[in-house]
């Protein structure tokens, strides 16, 4: 006997499922619970049985569909079997026992109930749907049927993959921003400066509720705050909080607070997501900023000055030089490092002796010799523990009195690579501009050893150092930068590898530790062949940075601290000559090529479909 598609089998069904949602999840307790509750199942009980008879009654097409409705109301009544066993209904049978002594087990059966009743929900409502459009037809379609129940079954698996998907990344406290505007992450830095905080820190955000902004800052701080039990945040509205926000000297929203005991410092964020995407993309290296300031020791870092050295202001061009960079991009790091810039010249005492509160001397492209006093003052500053950063350059005093108890010689020659450079002006000169990812491991290079080939660095007019053998008594050296093996000296200035012109992988930075004398702490010296990496005419985008901070970091004994600031903040893209010509025939030859290639597959394999 065939059997005509009747929908209110199921309609009965979903009553039943609905009163029965009201009476345990809306009502939950009380008569109407079982007024709601006890009718609902009478009725999908009913539901059930009636669709087990037509199931027996059918036959040929409308069989196959009866027995796919069926067991769907099946799956649906496994999914209420397993709500009331996770429910106080269950506290009258043997399972209660089992949910004592297996705690996990009443989780397990919440997330499965409403899986289930999604499962068999979703295909019965379409199935039912497209046998309704074939109610008038003289014979069912059971390609039709069974396309609604696929589709109906692929709704709910991708519903359920979302809803734990969702659940899972709630309880692990777990976010993805895909977006094309990102706030920054926590980096690596700020995660370690935080793990090794003295003290507690305590970070105050002053923002309205239900703002953009705030939340933003709110996930970023709730990432940092796991890595230290030592970070307290709190999120407040300055409206309400009016006494805290007085204490903290915060007059209205937008403010973030960093505090330890009388430290504190502030960070102005906007209160419109549209004004705050800039702050908010390079927010990472503002909060490691006011981090350092509250939970480190201010230092101080000393420039010398008065022998054509690099200064925080570019130098403008003179009959007889050309223009030189500044260093105002190095101050904006050493500023992010809680590191104070003076300048040491005669007039400071440098004739005498370097001060007392200095952490660090940089001497950056001199351009004509220190008098005899002054080198020795520094020299006595090395050996009683002092930190040195020399950047020097070809066409500079070469600083014997300095490098030669380093076991260090500057070779007082330029270097040119004529295969892997940076292209800039699109000249031969631009030959001059290394581009090395050549590191060691030593902890001065230690983020650039991580990032590898991604923070290449940039040498615009270097020098080699030429380690001396054999070593000086108490030091100890570590090649941390060399230039790529292809680099030649370029004696006569013609950027061309002439013969005579040696290739090599010559040293470039060379960091030294070298014992104190009477006692005192071993010094610590990095010593540059160029003082162009630190200047702020080198590319945005290359490692260079993290070069110059790694370095601070580890004459200041305080390496464990390097890391990644992280930075969304869009960057123009520069490249070496290398990738320009890959890029250049990859278009040309490459692309086509693959495009002609797949096409003459294409077609071969319907010509031999055709033959045969």
């Amino acid at each position: 006997m065939s059997l005509r598609p009747n929908p209110w089998v199921s309609v009965l069904y979903v009553v039943g499922l609905v009163a029965l949602f009201l009476g345990e999840r809306v009502v939950g307790a009380g008569t109407a619970r079982l007024v709601l509750s006890g009718p609902g199942l009478a009725l999908v009980g009913l539901a059930v049985a009636w669709r087990v008879t037509r199931r027996v009654r059918a036959s040929g097409d409308a069989r196959t569909l009866e027995r796919w409705l069926l067991g769907l109301f099946l799956l649906g009544g496994l999914g209420l079997t397993l709500y009331f066993l996770q429910s106080d209904v269950a506290a009258l049978t043997p399972v209660a026992s089992l949910k004592r002594r297996v705690p996990e087990l009443t989780g397990v059966l919440r997330a499965l109930f409403p899986a289930l009743l999604v499962t068999a929900l979703f295909p019965l409502v379409l199935v039912e749907l497209a046998a309704a459009a074939m109610a008038r037809g003289p014979v069912l379609a059971p390609g039709r049927l069974r396309a609604a129940l696929h589709s109906g079954l692929g709704l709910a698996f991708a519903l359920i993959f979302a809803f734990s998907t969702m659940y899972v990344a709630t309880k692990a406290d777990v976010s993805w921003d895909l977006a094309y505007f990102r706030t920054a992450r926590p980096g690596d830095a700020t995660r370690l400066l935080v793990r090794r905080l003295p003290e507690p820190v305590e970070i105050t955000l002053f923002f309205p509720p239900a703002n953009d902004v705030r939340q933003a800052l709110e996930q970023y701080f709730r990432e940092l705050a796991r890595e230290s039990g030592y970070l307290k945040v709190e999120v407040l509205d300055q409206a309400v909080e009016l006494a805290r926000a007085k204490e903290l000297g915060v007059g209205e929203n937008g403010s973030v607070v960093f505090s330890r005991g009388q430290r504190i410092e502030r960070l102005k964020v906007p209160l419109e997501l549209d004004r705050a995407r800039g702050q908010l993309q390079r927010l990472d290296e503002d909060v490691y900023r006011r981090l350092r300031v509250v939970s480190r020791p201010r230092r101080v870092l000393y420039l010398t000055a008065g022998h054509g050295e690099r200064g925080l202001l570019p130098q403008a061009a003179t009959a007889l030089e050309k223009a030189r960079p500044g260093l105002s991009q190095l101050e904006e790091w050493l500023r992010v490092l809680n590191v104070e810039v003076r300048t040491l010249g005669m007039a400071e005492g440098l004739g005498t002796e370097v001060p007392r509160d200095a952490s660090v001397v940089a001497v950056v492209g001199p351009a004509r010799d220190f008098s005899p006093e002054e080198l020795a003052a520094l020299r006595r500053y090395m050996e009683r523990g002092g930190r040195l950063w020399l950047a020097l350059e070809p066409d500079g005093p070469g600083l014997e009195l300095l490098l030669e108890p380093l076991g260090l010689k500057l070779l007082r020659v330029p270097l040119a690579n004529d295969q892997r450079f940076l292209l800039m002006s699109h000249q031969r000169s631009d030959r001059g501009n290394l581009v090395t990812a050549s590191f060691s491991s030593h902890a001065s290079v230690g983020t650039l050893a991580s990032l590898g080939s991604d923070a290449a660095l940039v040498f615009g007019g270097a020098a080699a150092l030429e380690p001396l053998q054999p070593l000086p008594k108490g030091v100890a050296q570590d090649v941390s930068v060399r230039a790529p093996a292809e680099t030649f000296q370029d004696n006569n200035h013609d950027f061309t590898a002439d013969e005579g012109e040696p290739r090599r992988a010559w040293p470039l930075v060379v960091a030294v530790e070298k014992a104190g004398v009477s006692g005192a702490s071993p010094s610590r010296v990095v010593v540059m062949g160029d003082s162009d990496v630190m200047t702020d005419s080198g590319p945005r985008g290359y490692g260079n940075p993290y070069l110059l901070v790694d370095s601070v970091l580890w004459l200041l004994g305080e390496e464990e601290l390097a890391g990644v600031v992280s930075n969304e903040e869009d960057v123009p893209l520069q490249h070496t000559r290398q990738q320009d010509v890959l890029w250049f025939y990859s278009a040309v030859f490459l692309a086509p090529s693959l495009v002609l290639g797949a096409g003459f597959l294409v077609t071969r394999r319907r010509r031999r479909r055709g033959a045969r």
